[in-house]
């Protein structure tokens, strides 16, 4: 009677245990899925090129707006003038657009003397509307066609 007694005793202990056991098993079997932990993903920004083309005439200028979606740097480069010898250049800037004129900031982000393929680098610390202005500065001696390049983001 006694063996009878304990077995009994270590069936109630181990019913006791049972419970406990049980739920931490289905929390740890809960917790081992396949699934990876997912967390929000921040987007990279995507550079933006666009291209404009325009003819400045003598002492004239040419505004070309554009939108900025993601803070960071804009590059303006002209990448042709017709005609064009090695002393042809005329003026570049980047400013805000106002919807009426481009306001170039201070410090100035302007180049008096911009030429085929060197950039003219700025940033935008917001979104919203900014401009490319190209320009005579005075030394053309017919009307000049242009392309310009402007990567944004």
């Amino acid at each position: 009677m006694h063996s009878l007694f304990r077995l009994r005793a270590r069936g109630r202990v181990l019913r006791g245990l049972c419970g406990p056991v049980m739920v931490a098993a289905a929390l740890a079997a809960a917790g081992c899925g396949d699934d990876p932990i997912t967390r929000p993903d921040t987007p990279n920004p995507v550079a933006v090129t666009e291209t404009f083309d325009g003819t400045v005439t003598i002492n004239g200028a040419i505004t070309q707006p554009f939108v900025v979606q993601t803070a960071g740097t804009v590059v303006a480069t002209l990448t042709a003038l017709d005609p064009s010898d090695e002393e042809t250049f005329i003026g570049l800037s980047i400013g805000t657009w106002n919807g009426v004129a481009c306001s170039v900031g201070s410090p100035t982000l302007a180049n008096d003397k911009a030429k085929v393929g060197v950039p003219l680098t700025a940033s935008a610390t917001a979104t919203g509307n900014y401009c490319a202005r190209v320009y005579d500065v005075g030394k053309l001696t017919q009307a000049t066609a242009f392309q310009l390049t402007v990567t944004h983001f």
